[in-house]
């Protein structure tokens, strides 16, 4: 019987192999420094101000990274699904207080990797060397360039069918307020947003 454990840790392995083929030795030495932890709905992953020890991979559910201004008012910087990393990447590198909160919008699962020792085996070995630049290019460098340029040259509405075309279930399982957030407008404007989307359907 295969356990919960190590189907998850399963799902993080074909993860990164859809990256860059690792050896076996690879994938043990990962595995040696991966921890399990379960969050509840609202419960806080990293505060602003804290600074990372993790990298984290989400198993199951939703994580939100989020800045909050003097004023309360807050801005969705980003919003995690499953089979993504999540983590304040700058305060991993630099070992400096961390910008951004992240907190968990569903009862979720994540696989910590503690970022030294990771480090350390990307170092190390090769093929985990290759995964980690494929990845950073595509999370890091080339979302988000798309992201930013969508920003400026997408309206609304081609922002908001993008996202439902990366995570067709992003707008039954995240609070509309937080996916607005995410895209920059305003919850009403995503109400109607939806609601010309549904007559046009």
């Amino acid at each position: 019987m295969i356990s919960n454990q190590q189907k998850h840790l399963h799902q993080l392995k074909q993860t990164i192999e859809s990256y860059y083929p690792i050896s076996e030795n690879s994938w043990k030495l990962i595995e040696s420094i991966a921890a399990f932890q379960t969050l509840k709905k609202s419960e806080t992953l990293l505060q602003n101000g804290e600074i990372a020890k993790n990298l984290h991979f989400i198993v199951k559910g939703v994580l939100r990274a989020f800045i909050t201004d003097q004023q309360g008012n807050f801005y969705n910087k980003n919003l995690f699904l499953e089979n993504y990393f999540a983590g304040s990447k700058v305060s991993l590198m630099l070992e400096s207080p961390s910008n951004f909160t992240i907190e968990a919008l569903e009862d979720s699962i994540i696989i910590n990797l503690n970022y030294k020792r990771y480090i350390s085996l990307i170092n190390e070995n090769d093929d985990l060397k290759n995964f980690y630049i494929a990845h950073l290019e595509k999370n890091w460098i080339i979302d988000k360039e798309q992201r930013e340029i969508a920003l400026v040259m997408q309206n609304a509405t081609e922002r908001y069918v993008s996202l439902l075309e990366k995570h067709p279930s992003i707008a039954e399982r995240v609070p509309l307020l937080h996916i607005a957030s995410h895209l920059g407008i305003t919850p009403t404007q995503l109400s109607r947003i939806r609601k010309s989307l549904e007559k046009d359907l």
